[in-house]
């Protein structure tokens, strides 16, 4: 193994965030505990799970003895949003090899599911969008407890208190318009979304294909009524699968507005503006990862969250917020748990409520149309990167 690495070249190492984070690894009580560097406590029924202690070079050393290797099944739209963790990835650890299998997380947790009822487990980390069913998965025992360093500082609104798994990345959804298209009459609130100067407009996600756009959308509805919805629907929005596409619509000049993405809080574009305003609601949560307890390669995920959760990639967060109460990636922007309309603690809650859910999502169809279209991601069957 090449000793010319250090923890200075590794932390310094921030380019490239995926789209979704690391995760969990285990319960080490008393001596074990002490052996694996990991400190404090946390309550709970799976025995004292301690912070991490090592270095990252000594996380490094453990991964590559492993065998060097690490699998990691990541939310997300397309396979080129999983490019800038492995370039970073590949400078940081060169002799841990990284595959990524990007998919819709609804695709991943059940494929993960599969996987474990079958004895054919593929990934070590699960980082997905699919907020519950990482409580479902602890309450199965199906998760190892591991607090990375930096744990302490996660805020708790993103993290399990006994280690089962953390966020490692904030993500909101919002929508965007071309600065210059619009002109004087951009939009400033959801609200001016169904003018009818918008017409032919608008390209948005579809909110009963992806449940974060789902959930954007019922916070208009909450907002502003049943009739926005219908509004809405008035203005023949070009519906897509997958959270890219708005941005790609909108940048690709083939419409002005998008719904139902993702942006950056301190973007400087003179081209797209994503819109946060006091006044109106939008939609952000901390990307859960989870160590799966049956992982092949257990030290290798260990590395990947503390990797993650380290202050130079929480440093480097593209839209200016952290996970961690003690790293504020742009003095600009409040901490997200800070601005009540983001709804952080609303998410988790919503995803708990399955059924609703599956009502709502027939409801949106009645007025916007099935879904249509393949998977952005293309179809990965049962054991991708295996």
């Amino acid at each position: 193994m090449s000793r010319d690495f250090s923890r200075r070249r590794l932390l310094s190492t921030s380019a490239g965030l995926t789209l979704a984070g690391g995760a969990a690894v285990s319960a080490f009580a008393g001596t074990a505990a002490a052996r694996t560097g990991q400190r404090g406590r946390a309550a709970g029924g799976f025995g004292t799970v301690r912070e991490e202690t090592r270095s990252l070079d000594d996380l490094y050393e453990a991964a590559v003895a492993e065998g060097g290797k690490f699998v990691l099944y990541q939310g997300g739209d397309v396979d080129s949003q999983a490019a800038g963790v492995r370039t970073a990835w590949a400078a940081a650890f060169p002799e841990v090899e990284l595959t990524v299998v990007v998919d819709y997380s609804k695709y991943h947790d059940v494929r993960v599911d599969h996987q474990l009822a079958t004895g054919t487990l593929v990934p070590d980390v699960v980082q997905l969008q699919t907020l519950q069913d990482f409580t479902r998965w602890k309450r199965q025992g199906k998760l190892l407890h591991y607090k990375p360093a930096g744990f302490s500082e996660v805020h708790r609104e993103f993290k399990d208190p006994d280690g089962a798994w953390t966020a490692l990345m904030v993500f909101a959804f919002s929508f965007l318009y071309d600065i210059p298209a619009a002109g004087g009459n951009a939009p400033m609130t959801p609200r001016d979304l169904v003018d009818p100067r918008w017409s032919d407009a608008i390209a948005s996600a579809y909110p009963h294909d992806d449940d974060a756009v789902l959930y954007l959308f019922s916070l208009y509805q909450r907002a502003y009524g049943w009739d926005w919805v219908k509004a809405f629907a008035d203005r023949r929005p070009q519906f897509a699968r997958g959270t890219h596409t708005p941005a790609a619509a909108v940048t690709a000049g083939r419409k002005v507005i998008g719904v139902g993405g993702s942006g950056s809080a301190v973007s400087t574009s003179t081209t797209l503006k994503w819109v946060l305003r006091d006044e109106a609601p939008f939609m952000a949560w901390g990307q859960r990862a989870a160590i799966l307890k049956r992982a092949t390669h257990p030290a290798a995920a260990q590395l990947y969250v503390n990797w993650q959760l380290s202050e130079a990639r929480q440093k480097a967060s593209f839209n200016s917020w952290s996970v961690r109460e003690d790293i504020v990636p742009n003095a600009a922007v409040e901490p997200v748990w800070r601005l009540p309309n983001a709804n952080v603690d609303g998410f988790p809650r919503f995803m708990e409520d399955r059924a609703g859910i599956e009502r709502l999502k027939q409801t949106f169809a009645l007025y916007f149309g099935e879904v249509t279209g393949d998977p952005s991601t293309g179809w990965h069957g049962l054991h991708p990167g295996r």
